[in-house]
């Protein structure tokens, strides 16, 4: 699949098994032909140099050329986290374009909200409330008694861990629903004599929690969003990046906390996806047909767009058929050859056998073989031989140049199927409609928005990486994960 591939994404992070060891792995996305999303763990590489972009670079570089992935017509991709040292790996490699993790990204643009002081402080304090309640047993048995009689669900506090997305999120969104089992709990004698130094949360406390939470929300629900691995996420990032800074717009209603907050992490994500990856990005957002219309854009920003998806397509369409007009000569010319070689053979034997009767028929075979050695190149038709200088060339490009235009209309006139509807399954359905667009779609949808995939290898790994196989060897760890990842 990875072989007859036009277009190829790859994502690769970091991670360090229980022995101590780094690790690189590196994933690939495609597109294949019945347009579906296919994801492959190419290799999980030991990392034993210091992490710099150039040796990452080097690692990704030799992916490259194992797996024969650098070859004409090919775009390659790659996701990464938004550490800088990716920056330098992925420009040394030559991979393009290099894609932010937007999951990574929305994480930084939250903590940049959540260290406002005052909301600094709020954090701190149901940290020390959360981790108070997971420390002692017999505060927790207390809590569970005080939600069984307040009705509560059973749920366990959660404390946020600052490399996991939104966890922040998830511990004031479980305290909330807690919190009358909290104050309960913390208000028993027993309980009260070991938790001095805990403050519970007052009204004016909750009341900022709560909008917190509230404001927190579409980031939660956009980083679950880009994790799916099934449907075309690439197309999401710009939509999604609308979408928040909408909603982290300045209201004349907000609190002081709030509005500090939605300050601090519009700056922060409206620097991302700039320049020319921002183009990239709006065009695949446009070959998404739930976003064909573009309707987070003006009308000469959605012109734009569509002419540099019109330039892009015509110029893949035309790479494509030069291509296949080579592989097409170069199969001829192979059947040529081989005819070729079968006439030279048979006049060898003839000229072999008649060797005794006569003294000129040999002469006449070598004639005949140096005949067939140098096949006569294919015939033209009449109006080839005539015109073809002329005209074929120009007419191939009219007719591109006017397929393009009509496709783009077309494409852009229909109307955006549902949201939750699948991009894939309708450009399964409707590619023949879209010769010259397809393929486009199918070399930007297959991108990823999150690194997500190599991340989620993590996990397999931290299972054959056990505790009981922490000696194992990094030419070991390479191969189960790779079984382990690719088996289906």
């Amino acid at each position: 699949m990875l072989k007859n591939a036009d277009c190829v994404a790859l994502t690769t992070d970091s991670w360090t098994s229980r022995a101590t060891q780094s690790y690189i792995t590196i994933t690939a996305e495609v597109i294949n032909e019945k347009w579906e999303r296919k994801s492959f763990v190419l290799q999980t590489r030991e990392l034993s140099e210091s992490h710099t972009g150039v040796n990452i670079a080097h690692v990704l570089r030799n992916a490259l050329s194992e797996w024969e992935l650098t070859r004409p017509q090919t775009t390659i991709a790659c996701v990464t986290d938004n550490a800088s040292n990716m920056d330098i790996a992925v420009r040394e490699s030559g991979l393009h374009p290099h894609i932010k993790c937007l999951a990574h990204v929305v994480n930084l643009a939250s903590k940049r909200g959540l260290a406002v002081s005052r909301v600094a402080r709020l954090l701190g304090r149901v940290r020390r409330i959360t981790t108070f309640f997971h420390k002692s047993t017999t505060a927790t048995a207390v809590l569970t008694n005080k939600q069984t009689q307040l009705e509560l669900p059973r749920h366990k506090l959660i404390t946020d861990v600052q490399t996991r997305w939104n966890s922040t999120y998830d511990m004031l969104a479980r305290y909330l629903e807690q919190q009358a089992a909290v104050s309960a709990a913390l208000s028993c004698p027993g309980i009260r004599r070991n938790a001095r130094e805990i403050d519970t949360l007052d009204n004016s406390d909750i009341s900022d929690v709560e909008d917190i939470v509230k404001l927190l929300k579409p980031l939660k629900t956009a980083t679950t969003v880009v994790c799916d691995e099934k449907e075309p996420t690439v197309s999401l990032i710009i939509p999604l990046k609308f979408m928040i800074e909408q909603s982290m717009s300045p209201d004349e209603n907000d609190t002081q906390t709030i509005a500090n907050m939605k300050s601090a992490i519009l700056l922060d994500i409206s620097d991302r996806y700039s320049g020319d990856c921002n183009d990239m990005l709006q065009e695949c957002t446009a070959l998404d047909p739930r976003f064909r219309s573009l309707s987070h854009l003006n009308d000469e920003q959605r012109e734009s767009v569509y002419a540099r998806i019109r330039e892009k397509a015509s110029a893949l369409h035309e790479q494509r058929n030069q291509t296949s007009d080579i592989d097409e000569r170069t199969t001829r010319a192979s059947a040529s050859i081989s005819g070729a070689a079968a006439e030279q053979a048979r006049v060898m034997v003839e000229a072999a056998q008649g060797a005794e009767q006569s003294q000129e028929e040999p002469v006449e075979g070598e004639r005949q073989m140096q005949d067939v050695t140098q096949p006569p190149p294919p015939k033209k038709t009449a109006l080839e031989d005539l015109l073809g200088s002329s005209y074929t060339t120009v007419v191939e490009t009219v007719q591109s140049s006017r397929g393009i235009e009509m496709e783009i209309l077309s494409y852009r006139n229909g109307i955006p199927i549902p949201l939750n509807s699948s991009p894939l399954e309708w450009w399964k359905v409707n590619a023949y409609a879209y010769p010259i667009l397809a393929p486009l779609a199918k070399a930007y949808l297959c991108i990823p928005a999150t690194s997500v995939p190599s991340e989620r290898v993590f996990s397999t790994a931290g299972d054959i990486v056990s505790a009981q196989r922490s000696l194992i060897t990094p030419e070991h760890v390479d191969m189960l994960v790779f079984l382990k990842n690719n088996q289906s």
